[in-house]
């Protein structure tokens, strides 16, 4: 059975609540699972200001190759869909299969670059930054003109993504944060052809309530089967 590596959000940490209940399902399962932090985030080092979605995918890539072994099952959430399915394209062979939580693909681009005025990216080419307001109690969120620009080598919409192994992805239809038409553009563009979009009509981004739980593990259970 592939093992499962854990990919967070956007100032996420890897003590939050869909990667503990996965540590917690896998074990259950007797199935290998590796959760952790980018650099800038949560207990690891580095400034979040200084890093970017390459330097993120290069931290991904590194923990893929040193602590886990053989293909492995990725789950993505939030940013960490779109990280998942950058290394599902340049890894083929260590990633078996992904699902995929309220993915936010090239959000960088078309969540937040595409959404400001002329007047805000004048001010964040000229000060390099914006500091945007969160949801989540955890203070403004900053947006560096480095991380958008950055970004743009790696955007994946437009192009068929070239991924053959099973894909599940669950997705709010009351997110906020990344609209659920961005899920089944994703869905559209995969080459996969096992894919299958859940959406929780009454779900939001978090996806962190017990019912929403469940649907990630079985989610995680049947890319397990499916990728044998």
């Amino acid at each position: 059975m592939p093992g499962v590596v854990f990919l967070g959000g956007f100032r996420s940490a890897m003590t939050g609540a869909k990667a503990s209940a996965l540590d917690r399902f896998c074990a259950q399962r007797g199935q290998a699972y590796c959760r952790f932090d980018y650099r800038g985030h949560g207990a690891s080092g580095g400034r979040f200001e200084e890093a970017s979605i390459g330097a993120w995918l290069a931290d991904s890539a590194a923990v893929l190759d040193q602590l886990a072994d053989g293909p492995q099952i990725l789950v993505g959430s939030s940013m960490g869909g779109w990280l998942a399915v950058l290394l599902a394209e340049v890894l083929p062979d260590r990633v078996a299969g992904l699902v995929l939580i309220a993915p936010a693909i090239d959000f960088t681009e078309d969540l937040v670059w595409n959404q400001l005025s002329e007047a805000e990216r004048q001010e964040m080419e000229r000060s390099g930054g914006l500091n945007r307001p969160s949801d989540y109690g955890d203070g403004p969120y900053i947006f560096t003109h480095r991380l958008i620009t950055e970004a743009r080598a790696h955007l994946v919409f437009g192009r068929k993504i070239g991924i053959a192994g099973p894909v599940r992805v669950v997705q709010g239809m009351r997110d906020d944060a990344v609209p659920w038409p961005v899920a089944l553009r994703l869905t559209e563009s995969l080459s996969a052809e096992d894919v299958h979009l859940t959406l929780v009509k009454d779900g939001d981004h978090r996806l962190s309530r017990p019912q929403d739980l469940a649907l990630i593990e079985a989610s995680v259970a049947a890319v397990s089967r499916a990728a044998g």
